[in-house]
């Protein structure tokens, strides 16, 4: 399997997590840092998260298959252009990142891009705005992480699962617990309903998707029965 993947219009390197060793030491702070959040936050459970488990039940088997990606930009003001390029190719390599042990473990693959340095934390807000639409159309979202994110848990309003210590964008396979995240605009409800039930017809998604984004308050009392963070890394 290959060990990295690169951007072909930025040049950025995203290197597996299993890679580590051969990477810049800059670098390898940088994934030891993401290591350690992982193992002490990301795997783990929490009194605050409002349901059993870790608080993302995907990221120890993401690790575990070696499926988790990561590359570092070291700029601590990127160049808006090369900045969009990172997310362009990050919307292109992510489809073609290998699958492990066969297509079983696609969806546990993560593309994290990780910005240590980056001084206005506005800007992954501002990329998660821009790019969420073009990631949902394809079957994958895109997460935003950074220090002080304020956006609340699913279970509990309260708890803030996207805090993390370093600024990151992280592309994941859209799953189905990411229902009440597509929620507010009928073309990414069309995305979602289109990758998980493609044997609709058009006409009958349509009226699905504009009876959902109609009336929200409905499907959460049911949706909040499941057993898995929608706010997941991966």
């Amino acid at each position: 399997m290959s060990e990295r993947v690169i951007g072909p219009r930025s040049g950025l390197q995203w290197v597996s997590l299993g890679d580590s060793g051969s990477s810049c030491p800059a670098a390898r702070s940088t994934v030891a840092a993401f290591r350690s959040w992982a193992e002490s936050f990301l795997t783990q459970p929490s009194e605050d998260l409002g349901r059993d488990g870790p608080v993302c039940p995907y990221v120890r088997p993401s690790m575990r298959r070696d499926l988790l990606w990561l590359a570092q930009v070291p700029a601590a003001e990127p160049q808006p252009l090369w900045l969009h390029a990172i997310i362009e190719d990050a919307l292109e390599v992510y489809p073609e990142l290998p699958t492990g042990n066969g297509n079983s473990t696609s969806v546990l693959r993560a593309l994290i891009t990780v910005f240590p340095n980056l001084t206005d934390l506005s800007l992954i807000d501002e990329m998660h705005v821009e790019f969420k639409t073009r990631f949902v159309e394809r079957g994958a979202m895109l997460g935003q992480f950074y220090p002080g994110c304020d956006q609340p848990g699913l279970w509990n309003k309260d708890f803030r699962p996207l805090d993390a210590p370093m600024p990151m964008l992280v592309v994941r396979s859209m799953m189905t617990t990411d229902f009440p995240f597509l929620l507010d605009r009928p073309e990414w409800m069309n995305a979602y309903v289109r990758k998980f039930a493609p044997g609709l017809p058009a006409h009958v998604r349509a009226v699905m998707v504009g009876r959902l984004t109609a009336r929200p308050d409905n499907w959460v009392p049911a949706y909040r029965e499941q057993p898995q963070d929608a706010q997941s890394l991966s």
